[in-house]
């Protein structure tokens, strides 16, 4: 019997004005941007955006949710501490995910809603926004042999940028990774019928992305210390915006101190490889007649 088309929806972490900016600032809007990957990493795979930040949004409902092989959920400039329409049916929408045991993947934003959906909590990290490259991640004995991290190194740097972080772990959940600014860096949640693989950092950022987020976020750098004044950031911005144009320049790689975990695209996309291969792919054949995603995962 053939096998359908895989179905991905992605949900759009960003309010319109939200997206409206990042454009702006020479970047792209989140849900469009994470379709693009996943339709690289699964070109038969027919790929939905949903809006749930936008008022009057028509939200598929638990059973629609269960017609997708996997939900994907992008970043944001969200606080999800702070609730609200733009955010409380982001969280609901997850929750519904979980019911329907669609599997999950979540980038930043999305791991921290679905740590909220799951019953943790989320918190402004007292140490402060983590932007550019989360360095030193060290993976942990456990996520040493998780799938999620197949492929991944014991200790990896990646692209990134937030605030906020994991304060409280809901009941479920098994972290993979954390380094010095974050303990929680990559992590499995196991609640209702679903599976989450999530991580703080952006794995489907390019460093286009980033030198956009960058643009964005310039007063908060430069009153974090990050950098002394506008020039230095314009500095730092330019070394972004040459790896995205040439990322074999070795001389711009030095001055980021990256390596090919950041610089190759098919490392960099590793974690949201390793979900499709074995939570999403595994789906595909049985939609959709659907069994529990928990049959399928270590």
């Amino acid at each position: 019997m053939a096998v359908s088309a895989l179905r991905l929806l992605v949900v759009e972490g960003n309010t319109a004005a939200g997206r409206a900016r990042a454009i702006a600032s020479g970047g792209s809007a989140s849900g469009e941007s994470y379709a693009g990957v996943l339709r690289a990493l699964a070109p038969d795979a027919e790929v939905d955006i949903c809006y749930p930040a936008d008022a009057g949004a028509n939200l598929p409902g638990e059973a629609e949710l269960a017609t997708y092989d996997g939900i994907a959920i992008t970043g944001s400039a969200l606080n999800v501490y702070d609730g609200g329409p733009a955010i409380e049916p982001q969280v609901e929408l997850v929750r519904a995910g979980f019911r329907a045991g669609t599997p999950m993947f979540g980038s930043c934003w999305g791991l921290q809603v679905a740590t909220v959906a799951a019953g943790g909590s989320v918190r402004a990290n007292p140490k402060g926004r983590e932007i550019g490259i989360a360095r030193k991640i060290l993976v942990n004995e456990t996520g040493s042999r998780h799938p999620l991290l197949a492929g991944r190194p014991a200790c990896y740097d990646a692209l990134c940028v937030h605030l906020d972080e994991v304060e409280t772990p809901p009941p479920g959940m098994t972290v993979l990774a954390g380094n010095a600014i974050s303990e929680v860096q990559a992590a499995e949640i196991r609640h209702d019928k679903g599976i989450f693989w999530g991580v703080q950092y952006h794995p489907e950022y390019s460093f286009g992305e980033m030198a956009a987020v960058l643009r964005r976020y310039g007063p908060p750098m430069i009153a974090g210390g990050f950098v002394r004044d506008q020039a230095e950031l314009d500095g730092v911005i330019a070394l972004y915006d040459g790896l995205e144009a040439d990322p074999a320049d070795s001389t711009l790689a030095w001055r980021l101190g990256v390596d090919g975990d950041v610089l190759d695209k098919a490392r960099r996309w590793r974690d949201i490889a390793n979900w499709i291969e074995h939570l999403v792919r595994p789906m595909q054949t049985v939609r959709p007649g659907r069994v529990d995603p928990r049959a399928k995962a270590p």
